[in-house]
């Protein structure tokens, strides 16, 4: 058997040994096109080259483009695992030709490939042409020599390809395969066409026109070529098999699941293991390229993919997180071709485990709740829509989990209603999606970018430089010249100042020549990622295209930046140290006053984890080991031990920072394009001042280095001075003598009480001469007492009623203009005078409302705390009247 490792090298190898460049897979995350929340095909990472908008150092390409379909327009997440071809992460084999060949040799390449290479039967291929392509057709007929009967024309948009409502686009020829005749279904376009007999595996796209506007179409004055093959798809077809979930990498995953779970694989519980298998694959793949659960935009999806997958593995009996464990069985299939998996298995397994557990926590209460709201339904019913959105909204079921769970039941959703209900949400929980949030590219940038290449970059060596002027933008809109009030952005062929990226904020200065030209530089972009871009205000004279100037970066502010840049790099390593290698940088901010850094981990550092880490970075910074720069392809820097940041877009050749001495090798190495001390002494102090949550399973380190540091702690160490001239101490007797303050308060705190409360109960004074008094036939002590906190009547009144014996008594306290009042009456009396009732007759005189408690004791206040006589009047009232009626 042919295995799908195997397969995928072979397509690479064959189009690589015919003269095409083999390209890695981009990231899952496009870099390209801010219109598509995922990549979900094999050209989007080519698709400014067939644009014209960029360029490549090769006209011919093949690659193995990892791409996922779960959300937005391209999505298939709903008939995951019923189906026998649909995929949420599935990898798209390609051959490109930009300009170089076309249709004649795409299908020689096409049938060679699978007829010779392969071995294919050419009596089970049947091949479709856009009915207008005559071309294409004889091509067919002519290299592969099938009969016209099995070269089928196609009138409808499945053949006809297209960018978008304009730009670039062609016929399609697409290669199907048929699994036999057991299997129903007819040929492409017959009335049978929807059955699983003819299976497309390979669609190839003739690019050959501009669309212009709806009505115009030109030719393009270089086709080109792309082409699709479903890697799942052919290794079935190779394999034997017409399912892709037997195909060797899925049966594996499943063989997996199905040993942890003691489910069988097959049968009732097959369609779980499948979704198992195939959400296992996407959400690997996404972690690994940057991506983390959250509830909006990419991260939901992953969510939702997740979710799904843990319910499924809930169904199968799995009374532990079962995701996480099925890690390494993933990379075991894929960890070869697609070595980012490696690298992030632990922060895979971490996120996978945390979001299950999490999940599982409120997944029985979601489904009990879906249970009571089908009871009384019967198949072909359909579940309120206000409800699906309360299992999304209370327990974090997404719409399309509520759907799966309700599919065996034959049981729909109210789409509508559940709309409705989510309309009525912020605008935070409403969509899955809302954009990319990157900026789209823009035609200029790209003009400029094809005009003169990239911005050659300096800073690393020093921060002056001269450069000439290649571009100016004003307002959006490419000039020739600037004068002294503009603001305009300038494009020189080489600069030190460093563009803002990594996390780093671009550099500010001055640009200036010899003709009186001033010009300060507020912030440094980075379109493109290759045109450093000077965002500035002209002081004085002007500036013109071809100009030769001399830039002069803000010199104490870069080193400020670069000192806060170097010490992200230690406290990553610092983290992975103490904390586990899980740990990622997960974003940051190198700014001149401070700096922030988050990481991927699940809880919040301990007071203890935080002094470790800080401890452990000013180590290295007082060692003032040099920092080292080395340049590698980054593939030789991974090899090396670099930490890459995943779903990070690199160069062919990418700068290796090392810093610091390990036990074998040095503390820190990363790839990294930013600005860095020269010696790790350079930074001086590292001070962290706070550590917070910033998302599900990210955190977030604030700190700062150098003179920032210093003054941050001597502010400090000023406060403890103020607060030790006021105690009269010196500041190492702070704590002491802080410790001693709170425990002579709250001694006087006592005693104020005790005396209070002595008081209170006539420690020689008037109450104690009256004694209790007789009121309503029973024996009665009413008192007002000022300044007692309310929480001390309780005492009073049981220590009072030990006095009175059998009877009432009624205390009112009286703290800042308010009152509180408290009434107790013995047990003796409980069955004929209760304490709730008159507490409230006092609440009332006091202005308030309510009063509650036992008949034996009550309490209630108000906030006119100067009718506390009337209060006690009123109960004394109510006493007399209960008498009388009695």
């Amino acid at each position: 058997m042919t295995s799908t490792n195997d397969i995928r090298r072979s397509f690479l190898d064959y189009f690589g040994a015919n003269g095409h460049q083999v390209v890695p897979s981009a990231p899952l995350v496009p870099h390209n096109d801010p219109t598509l929340m995922f990549v979900n095909a094999g050209m989007v990472p080519f698709k400014n080259v067939f644009t014209g908008l960029e360029t490549r150092p090769y006209s011919t390409a093949t690659s193995s483009q990892k791409c996922v379909r779960a959300g937005g327009k391209h999505n298939d997440l709903d008939n995951v695992g019923y189906t026998a071809r649909h995929h949420t992460f599935f990898e798209m084999l390609g051959n490109f030709s930009f300009g170089d060949y076309f249709k004649e040799q795409a299908i020689h390449h096409a049938w060679t490939l699978i007829t010779k290479e392969w071995g294919l039967d050419p009596n089970r291929l049947t091949t479709t042409v856009f009915h207008t392509d005559d071309e294409a057709f004889d091509l067919w007929r002519e290299i592969s020599g099938l009969p016209e009967s099995r070269i089928i024309r196609i009138a409808t948009s499945d053949n006809f390809w297209a960018m978008g409502d304009t730009g670039p686009c062609g016929p399609c020829s697409e290669i199907f395969y048929d699994h036999g005749e057991h299997i129903p279904g007819g040929p492409p376009g017959s009335p049978d066409e929807d059955g699983d007999r003819f299976v497309e595996i390979w669609n190839l796209v003739f690019m050959q026109y501009e669309q212009i506007d709806p009505e115009t179409r030109v030719d393009l004055p270089k086709p080109s070529i792309d082409t699709g093959m479903g890697l799942e798809r052919i290794a079935a077809v190779l394999q034997g098999v017409h399912d892709n979930y037997d195909t060797d990498t899925f049966k594996a995953l499943i063989e997996a699941s199905a040993e942890l779970t003691k489910a069988e694989a097959q049968g009732a519980r097959q369609a779980s293991h499948r979704v198992i298998a195939d959400h296992l694959r996407a959400s690997g793949f996404l972690v690994a390229d940057g991506v983390l659960p959250a509830n909006e935009g990419r991260g939901y999806v992953l969510r939702r993919i997740m979710r799904r997958a843990m319910r499924h593995a809930h169904i199968l009996g799995a009374s532990e997180p079962l995701m996480h464990r099925l890690v390494s069985a993933l990379v075991a299939e894929m960890g070869a071709a697609y070595p980012e998996l490696v690298r992030a298995q632990p922060l895979i397994e971490e996120t996978l485990k945390l979001e299950e557990t999490k999940f599982r926590q409120t997944l029985d209460k979601g489904l009990r709740l879906l249970e009571e709201a089908t009871v009384s339904m019967k198949a072909g019913d359909t579940l309120p829509g206000d409800v699906a959105f309360k299992l999304y909204d209370t327990y974090g079921f997404p719409y399309d989990l509520t759907e799966d769970a309700l599919r065996a039941q034959d049981f729909g959703v109210d789409r509508a209603g559940f709309d409705a209900a989510m309309a009525e949400q912020k605008a935070a929980a409403r969509a899955a999606w809302k954009g990319s949030g990157e900026k789209a590219s823009d035609d200029l940038w790209f003009d400029i970018a094809e005009e003169h290449g990239s911005t050659e970059f300096t800073g690393y060596t020093g921060h002056e430089g001269e450069g000439q002027v290649l571009a100016l933008v004003k307002d959006g809109v490419r000039v020739d010249s600037a004068e002294a009030g503009d603001e305009v952005i300038i494009v020189t062929n080489q600069t030190p100042f460093y563009g803002e990226s990594g996390g780093q904020m671009g550099d500010a200065g001055t640009v200036r020549n010899d003709s009186g030209l001033l010009v300060e530089v507020k912030d440094t972009s980075k379109p493109l990622g290759r045109l450093h871009a000077h965002h500035a205000a002209v002081k004085s004279g002007s500036i013109r295209i071809g100009d030769a100037v001399r830039l002069e970066v803000d010199a104490e502010r870069r080193t400020r930046i670069r000192a806060n840049h170097s010490a992200t790099h230690l406290l990553h390593a610092a983290l992975r140290h103490r904390l586990g290698t899980h740990v990622t940088q997960k974003g940051s901010l190198v700014a001149p006053d401070r700096f922030r850094f988050d990481f991927s981990h699940p809880k919040a550092l301990t007071s203890e984890d935080i002094e470790a880490i800080e401890a452990e970075v000013n180590a290295h910074i007082r060692e003032n080991q040099p920092v080292t720069t080395r340049l590698m392809s980054p593939d030789e820097a991974i090899a090396a031990g670099a930490m890459a940041l995943f779903g990070e877009k690199y160069g062919d050749e990418v700068r290796v920072l090392s810093m610091g001495r390990g036990s074998e090798a040095s503390y820190s190495v990363e790839l990294c394009g930013g600005t860095h001390v020269g010696a790790l002494g350079d930074i001086a102090l590292f001070k962290i001042i706070s550590e917070s949550a910033v998302a599900s399973g990210v955190r977030r380190i604030e700190a700062l280095t150098g003179e920032a540091a210093r003054q941050w702690l001597t502010a400090r160490e000023d406060r403890l001075k103020e607060v030790a001239s006021a105690l009269k101490a010196a500041p190492e007797e702070v704590p002491g003598r802080v410790a001693s303050l709170i425990e002579e308060r709250r001694r006087l705190e006592r005693e104020l009480a005790e005396a209070k409360k002595a008081l209170a109960l006539g420690g020689g004074g008037k109450a104690e001469a009256a004694g209790p008094e007789q009121v309503g036939g029973h024996g009665f002590i009413g008192q007002v007492i000022e300044g007692l906190e309310p929480k001390g009547l309780r005492g009073l009144v049981d220590e009072a009623k030990q006095r009175v014996g059998s009877g009432v008594v009624a205390l009112v306290a009286v703290n800042d203009g308010r009152a509180s009042v408290a009434v107790g009456v013995t047990d003796d009396l409980t069955a004929r005078r209760n304490a709730v009732d008159l507490v409230r007759k006092a609440v009332a005189e006091l202005g308030g409302q309510g009063g509650g408690g036992r008949p034996d004791m009550a309490q209630g206040g108000g906030p006119d705390g100067g009718k506390a006589q009337a209060a006690l009047d009123a109960v004394k009232a109510a006493l007399s009247e209960e008498a009388v009626a009695a």
